[in-house]
């Protein structure tokens, strides 16, 4: 019996789509057949990832960040009506893509046209709150609004203290139908020997992902620990330039970047949330630079630091010294769950 389920990832950065990593892999191993379908370098992640699945193209949402973070809220504003047009756009296409490929389910991560009455829909996110300064109550409205027409709304994170996400994905009253899954992460913790003092590890949208690689390049220009330096650049050919003890890379696929997390002392990266559940599912200690603007990742990274878990600094105050201050930080806890994934996967067994 064909059980074929649409796996749509937002172009957002590469957090999004590499989250939806293991959910694909453990879709094949039950014995479902995902389809992919997104835009942008989220879509070309995982045709390298997936280069046996069938990928479809979804619209653009049109996210650009700010050279200002104070004026990103503003960008996403002034941006709102392409956003808006992207999610009819997608409603029509998932329509159309029900008959034509026979879908059997939807999983969304954060794609809020993805969903359909005539198939059991899932949507993914972190963010039951959207922090957006004082829009916050408007912008989480909103966004509840969305996730209301799908079946069901999975968390990844713990819906017990400690856990990961705070306030962001955690509400006092809701009538929305939440399942709490745990960790979500497609790298696995491995004993291997130390290679790379730092890793540091870059994604997100333009301008701010360039922005922040030419602040560290110049950063780490005299440093004389041993460094890895992967740019988030999803490209056609996997770029590798050695240049004195750091060694660039253009981008990494899972395999090779879980190997280079395991074999990396500390990270330098953003507080994006897929990053945090890689970070916590490998033990490993950081320090983060939010991307400016992105409240999200700010009220992480300010969360973290108050709990004495992981340090950071602003973008425009970050320096190569700031990275002594990691030892002192305990490090994200351990987070005992094992993702249930024959009952999620129950809801796509239903006739």
């Amino acid at each position: 019996m064909n059980k074929n389920i649409l796996v749509a990832p937002l172009n957002w950065g590469l957090g999004h789509a590499t989250r939806c990593i293991p959910i694909i892999r453990e879709l094949e191993k039950n014995g479902f057949t995902p389809i992919i379908a997104s835009d942008g370098i989220a879509l070309a992640l995982l045709k390298k990832e997936f280069p046996h699945l069938t990928s479809l193209e979804l619209p653009s949402y049109n996210i650009e960040y700010a050279k200002k973070g104070e004026n990103f809220k503003w960008k996403l504003i002034k941006n709102s009506p392409k956003t808006i047009n992207a999610i009819l756009s997608e409603k029509q296409l998932v329509k159309k893509w029900i008959k034509e490929h026979d879908l059997k389910g939807i999983i969304s991560d954060n794609r809020l046209g993805v969903h359909s009455k005539k198939v059991p829909s899932v949507f993914i996110t972190h963010q039951l709150t959207v922090l957006s300064g004082k829009t916050t109550w408007i912008s989480s409205k909103l966004h509840q609004f969305f996730i209301n027409k799908f079946d069901e709304c999975w968390v990844p994170d713990v819906n017990e203290i400690p856990n990961l996400t705070g306030k962001l994905g955690h509400l006092k009253n809701s009538n929305l139908n939440i399942r709490y899954i745990g960790v979500l992460s497609r790298l696995e913790k491995k004993v291997l020997e130390i290679k790379y003092d730092i890793m540091i590890l870059l994604s997100g949208p333009e301008p701010q992902r360039s922005i922040l690689e030419e602040k560290i390049i110049e950063e780490i220009q005299n440093a004389e620990e041993t460094i890895v330096f992967i740019k988030g650049k999803v490209e056609k050919e996997q770029i590798k330039e050695q240049k004195g003890n750091v060694t660039f890379y253009n981008f990494m696929q899972s395999e090779e970047l879980e190997k280079t997390f395991n074999e990396s002392e500390m990270v330098l990266c953003r507080s994006g949330y897929t990053t945090v559940m890689d970070l916590c599912q490998l033990q490993k200690k950081a320090f983060f630079i939010p991307t400016p603007g992105q409240f999200e990742q700010e009220y992480l990274a300010k969360k973290y630091k108050r709990e004495g878990l992981i340090p950071y600094a602003k973008q425009d105050k970050f320096s190569l010294d700031n990275l002594n201050s990691v030892p002192l930080y305990r490090g994200l806890p351990v987070m005992e769950t094992e993702i249930n994934w024959k009952q999620l996967l129950l809801l796509f067994e239903c006739e």
